[in-house]
C-alpha cells in the first residue's frame, strides 16, 4: 500500500509561484509513474501533468504548458510540481497520484492506483 502526502499549497497572487511536493511511502517509488491532477469547485478532476518512472518523459495539459514543471527525485520518494505565472483559473485542489504502469498512459486515463488527499492552491486576482 502506497501513501501519498501532498504539501506546498497555499494562497498566492496572480503571477506568483508555488512548488507542490508529494511524498510517497509504503512502496517502491521508482516503480510508479506519477501525476498531478486538480479539481476546481463544480468541475471535474483533470490531469495537470504526468511523469514516467524514470522521469525521462513528461506530459502537460495545454493549460499549463510553459508554466508548470513536473519532476521527481526517486532517491527522496518525492514528485514535485513547480507552478509559475499562476493565474486565478489555476485555483483548485491539487492531487498527486501513482500508477504502477511504466508509462503515464493510465494516469492520463485517470486509472491510478493511489491518490493523495489533496492540497489547496488559491490564486488571487
Amino acid at each position: 500500500q502506497v501513501q501519498l502526502v501532498e504539501s506546498g499549497g497555499g494562497l498566492v497572487q496572480t503571477g506568483g509561484s508555488l512548488r507542490l511536493s508529494c511524498a510517497a511511502s509504503g512502496g517502491t517509488f521508482s516503480m510508479y509513474a506519477m501525476g498531478w491532477f486538480r479539481q476546481a469547485p463544480g468541475k471535474e478532476r483533470d490531469v495537470v501533468a504526468a511523469i514516467t518512472r524514470s522521469g525521462y518523459m513528461t506530459y502537460y495539459a495545454d493549460s499549463v504548458k510553459g508554466r508548470f514543471t513536473i519532476s521527481r527525485d526517486n532517491a527522496k520518494n518525492t514528485v514535485y510540481l513547480q507552478m509559475n505565472s499562476l493565474k486565478p483559473e489555476d485555483t483548485a485542489v491539487y492531487y498527486c497520484a501513482a500508477s504502477i504502469q511504466s508509462s503515464y498512459r493510465a494516469i492520463l486515463e485517470h486509472e491510478c492506483d493511489y491518490w493523495g488527499q489533496g492540497t489547496q492552491v488559491t490564486v488571487s486576482s
